[in-house]
């Protein structure tokens, strides 16, 4: 850490040191999440494919996983590259602009995995509840009403957290006990008053995943409570149903997690602070496309007939 600055001076860069307590043993921090890394980028590149190429999987909901597959892809290129060669290499110098865009990244980005898992509880909503009209509801010219407010609200939310943090001074200390650049990590080490920043931070918590994840329930009570009254026959229809509650269950336990972690007392030590807050990320990311492939029975079929295909190529 460097030494105390006097005056209006304000750090313009930071250390990430995630894991730094684990001395020489930090090192092999580089294999699990490397190994995390190559599977999430494999799976999901690979489910992404699935998708575009077979035309039985062109269909609202598959658009949907496929968009959930490029969120899960991306998440982790944003700070696991850069983490890897810190763990390596101890290249963990970060400018304040590289790290205000790599929160604004990593949280606008992120933002939209709730965002999904809503549209997909809606996609469902209709399928199941409102199935005549199913086609017309989907169709983008009107489906784009259920999009847009989503999208422009995720925007305006991050702008504001980012800006707000931009304008605080840095004065204290420029370490950040993390592997990667996030919000809370960054304004703890304000010598400014930073109530805002955090009434806002709660704010936007409300305002994207905790509203998000209130209409995902809304969705499904009525979802369920539809099937039970309409009898057995359409019980076959909550398959996918419940593979989105799995996603959703994790991603909601990580969530709460990571975000009670910086905000209660607890006794969490730093490296189970840092480590609970990638895998929020990591994990969804990396085991998202697997249940997925696993649960979804034509994600699955397309998956086998694509397999027989190369092996028969390969063995001609």
């Amino acid at each position: 850490m460097q030494d105390l600055p006097i005056g209006n001076f304000s750090f313009t860069t930071f250390q990430l040191n995630g894991f730094y307590s684990l001395g020489e043993w930090r090192r092999f921090m580089f294999i699990p999440y490397f190994l995390m890394f190559v599977l999430c980028t494999t799976a999901n590149s690979f489910l992404i494919y699935l998708i575009i190429t077979q035309r039985a999987l062109h269909s609202p909901m598959f658009v949907l996983i496929g968009l959930m597959a490029s969120v899960d892809l991306l998440m982790p290129m944003i700070f696991v590259p850069n983490m890897l060669l810190n763990f390596l290499f101890d290249w963990n110098q970060i400018s304040l602009v590289g790290c205000l865009t790599q929160i604004f990244s990593v949280q606008f980005i992120g933002s939209y995995q709730s965002t999904l898992l809503l549209w997909m509880s809606l996609d469902r909503f209709f399928a199941i509840c409102r199935p005549l009209s199913y086609h017309e509801n989907m169709q983008m010219g009107n489906f784009s009403k259920f999009v847009l407010g989503p999208i422009i609200r995720n925007v305006l939310v991050n702008l504001i957290l980012i800006s707000m943090a931009g304008r605080l001074h840095f004065c204290n200390k420029n370490e950040i006990n993390h592997c990667f650049c996030e919000h809370m990590g960054l304004v703890q080490l304000a010598c400014d008053d930073t109530t805002p920043n955090n009434v806002a931070g709660l704010v936007g918590t409300f305002l994207i995943p905790t509203a998000d994840f209130i209409f995902i329930a809304v969705f499904y009570v009525i979802i369920f409570t539809s099937v039970m009254k309409s009898g057995k026959s359409s019980w076959k229809a909550l398959n996918t149903c419940i593979t989105h509650i799995i996603v959703i269950t994790f991603s909601l336990v990580f969530l709460l997690t990571s975000f009670l972690s910086y905000r209660t007392k607890n006794n969490i030590s730093p490296n189970n602070r840092v480590f609970i807050s990638t895998m929020y990320i990591m994990f969804p990311s990396c085991f998202n496309p697997i249940i997925y492939g696993v649960r979804t029975k034509e994600i699955r079929l397309q998956f086998l007939k694509l397999f027989k295909r190369m092996k028969l190529c390969l063995t001609q």
